[in-house]
């Protein structure tokens, strides 16, 4: 008896959205499906509707863990030179009739969507921190018992953080890439690849906690038409963290030429001991 190899999700990603997706349990984050592959599925299903138009933002609420068979149900809600779209993430086979009664999406997401038109006006973008090139910083391997998608991807750490080690600032910086081929990311994988990383709240922490993504927004660059390298050097910064537990984290992407990719911003709940 053999066993299908599970889908990498850069091919998820590019498979056609004509039904249910059954995600594969190594494309999950903690405790379901990883929310950056979420965010990027929704808004791959919601660029289907705006061919020619260039992603400017996309937002995910993340109200349940996607644990099995889920339906996309995408809509327009403003169409036009500058589009905004909706989609949602319904637990089931249940893509046109919606969620049952009493019932609301796993994940719904927005995502505005422009024609690409350049305008005059100063261009303004966030300087890269200084990296070695990335076989010059070693490898750090997630466990993939907690976080079994990490897999498919490789992270090399920048700097002395980590997660997890009890450090003075919440930050994290490092290259990350897919591994499954050297394509240079697009928008979708971008989208992934922004929630590569542990929360960078968790480097001031010493033993491990959950602090799951609740809304994740990630805005792409005019940097990542022109990205040519599999690699993708990420700093996330905690921003602020009341004692309720909630914290904002805002991470910028560049690649190894120094233009800019993206930045994304998350809002997490350290969860309880």
């Amino acid at each position: 008896m053999t066993t299908a190899a599970p889908m990498p999700p850069g091919v998820l990603l590019r498979a056609p959205d004509d039904g249910p997706i059954v995600p594969d349990e190594t494309l999950r984050g903690f405790g379901g499906l990883h929310g950056g592959l979420a965010l990027a599925l929704l808004t791959s299903a919601m660029q289907r509707h705006a061919p020619g138009l260039v992603l400017r933002s996309a937002s995910a609420r993340l109200h349940r863990a996607l644990t099995g068979e889920f339906s996309i149900v995408t809509r327009v809600l403003r169409p036009g030179r500058v589009t905004t779209l909706a989609a949602e993430a319904i637990a089931g086979d249940r893509g046109a009739g919606g969620a049952a009664a009493g019932e609301g999406p796993q994940v719904d997401a927005s995502a505005i969507f422009a024609e690409p038109r350049p305008v005059d006006g100063p261009v303004l973008a966030p300087p890269p921190p200084a990296a070695p090139p990335p076989p010059e910083c070693e490898i750090f391997q997630i466990p993939p018992e907690f976080v079994p998608i990490s897999q498919f991807w490789q992270i090399r750490p920048v700097g002395p953080n980590r997660p997890y080690a009890g450090g003075a600032e919440p930050e994290l910086t490092a290259w990350v890439r897919l591994l499954e081929d050297d394509d240079p990311p697009d928008v979708h994988r971008l989208i992934l690849l922004m929630d590569a990383l542990a929360p960078a709240y968790a480097a001031m922490l010493t033993g491990l906690r959950l602090i799951p993504t609740v809304e994740l927004t990630v805005r792409p660059g005019d940097g990542l038409a022109a990205a040519s390298s599999p690699w993708v050097l990420l700093r996330a910064r905690t921003r602020s963290a009341g004692a309720s537990g909630w914290n904002e984290e805002t991470v910028d992407a560049w690649d190894p030429s120094g233009a800019h990719l993206g930045s994304a911003h998350q809002l997490r709940l350290l969860r309880g001991t």
